[in-house]
């Protein structure tokens, strides 16, 4: 009788263990259903690069988070990077890469491995979603003329085929999200003489954003976000309104690689983008964790009057 009742508690044991683990499936699935009605049927652009690009399991979680987006009544457009890559290619061809203020120098032969190398990128992200069961279809700028652009100094300087977007041809992304496909754009444009240059991801998904009055922006980073002090990992910010982040611009406490980002965040914001998110890439399932949890995990800039989600 007593090893009888031992095992009937090991089992209510058991029991309330499996039970508290599904509630707190099903809590983490209640937190994210006020954000679910907010943002559906809303754009959300994705700019996505850094080392979630070349670490396939880190690959397969943002697409997986792309496509529950979708799924989930979201209308996501994704602009993928592709610079390491493109390095690789150039070096094997005995050039060396060469940058100027972050920017690529692009000669005539540079481009032609660029767009190849953004080519077989984009391909393989479209796989990837439609493994995942959603339609996606795959464009390069250049596609029904998304993105015209004129030629990007650096400085002064000349830089090659870089190019500064000066249109977008909204209709075709409209157009594709309407039809329920995931648009997943190559940044790569024309000039008016039919020139092929290559576009900074980064100023692509911020022109795409502005283009398309989407909701949210995010950056798929090699960084956590934005720190009231770089060397302090605790002072993470969660969320700043463009004032604060122009404020912590002029103290000088913003360099590197996030001064760049915190201006495309502001110019996306100054024209319409309600939010726009930076986040870790290197973080399985980032996304899922900003957009859909009341504690998010990177830094969200904000429009003036946009009500804070949640507090530092």
């Amino acid at each position: 009788m007593d090893i009888l009742i031992s095992m009937q508690i090991i089992g209510a044991k058991k029991m309330n263990k499996n039970m508290e683990k599904y509630l707190e499936k099903a809590k983490v699935l209640v937190e994210a259903l006020p954000y679910i009605q907010k943002f559906n049927r809303k754009i959300i652009v994705v700019k996505y690069g850094g080392s979630a690009m070349t670490d396939e399991a880190l690959k397969r979680k943002v697409i997986e988070d792309v496509t529950l987006l979708k799924l989930v009544g979201f209308k996501p457009i994704v602009v993928h990077g592709g610079g390491k890559e493109i390095s690789k290619w150039v070096a094997k061809t005995g050039k060396e890469p060469q940058f100027i203020n972050g920017l690529r120098v692009t000669d005539e032969e540079t481009m032609e491995i660029a767009e190849m190398v953004l080519g077989k990128v984009n391909k393989s992200l479209v796989q990837l979603v439609e493994s995942l069961g959603v339609r996606a279809i795959g464009i390069s700028g250049k596609d029904g003329g998304l993105l015209k652009v004129e030629k990007k100094y650096s400085d002064g300087k000349d830089i090659g085929f870089v190019g500064e977007i000066k249109e977008v041809n909204s209709s075709v992304l409209y157009d594709l999200l309407e039809k329920d496909f995931l648009p997943i754009v190559c940044p790569v444009g024309l000039d008016d003489e039919w020139n092929t240059y290559n576009i900074n991801a980064d100023d692509a998904a911020c022109a795409i954003a502005k283009a398309m009055h989407a909701e949210k922006l995010a950056f798929l980073t090699d960084m956590e976000g934005v720190y009231k002090d770089p060397s302090d990992p605790s002072t993470l910010i969660s969320e700043l309104w463009v004032k604060d982040a122009e404020k912590l611009m002029e103290t000088g406490c913003i360099g590197g690689g996030m001064l760049p980002k915190l201006h495309s965040c502001i110019d996306a914001i100054e024209n319409g983008v309600s939010r726009v998110h930076i986040l870790d890439g290197r973080i399985p399932h980032c996304l899922l964790l900003e957009i859909f949890t009341n504690k998010g995990i990177g830094t969200a800039i904000l429009q003036e009057g946009e009500n804070k989600y949640y507090d530092e």
